[in-house]
């Protein structure tokens, strides 16, 4: 490559005479306008519980075996949103059909604490 050559491909500083001069400072307050996200569908999950068997035990599971799972009785259900723990509660029977009545709703301070 020849000195003129590396000469046209030196970097060049950047203008940033374009960047608006009322826009928001980071971290300043600004009105969170969260009407765009109202209508995002999630996942709600409850679960009951968990157990760790091995595939052979797996295998062998048909119609009427029973799993015990690692959670007592009288232990709340954790109800997740798209994988994320924000509640605890218990079932409930509504209308012949299953509900949850939460008894713990996670802080949001605390569900960003247990993302990072």
């Amino acid at each position: 490559m020849s000195t003129t050559a590396a000469k046209t491909l030196e970097p060049q500083p950047a203008e940033l005479s374009s960047l608006k001069a009322d826009a928001p400072a980071a971290g300043a307050s600004r009105e969170l306008n969260l009407d765009v996200v109202l209508d995002i569908p999630v996942t709600l999950s409850m679960e009951v519980g968990r157990s760790r068997i091995s595939i052979r035990n797996l295998l062998q599971l048909n119609q009427g075996s029973v799993i015990e799972l690692e959670r007592a009785v009288s232990e709340p259900l954790d109800v997740f949103v798209n994988g994320t723990l924000i509640a605890h509660g218990e079932v409930v029977v509504v209308n012949e059909k299953f509900g949850i009545r939460l008894t713990d709703v996670i802080s949001p301070a605390e569900r960003i604490r247990k993302l990072k």
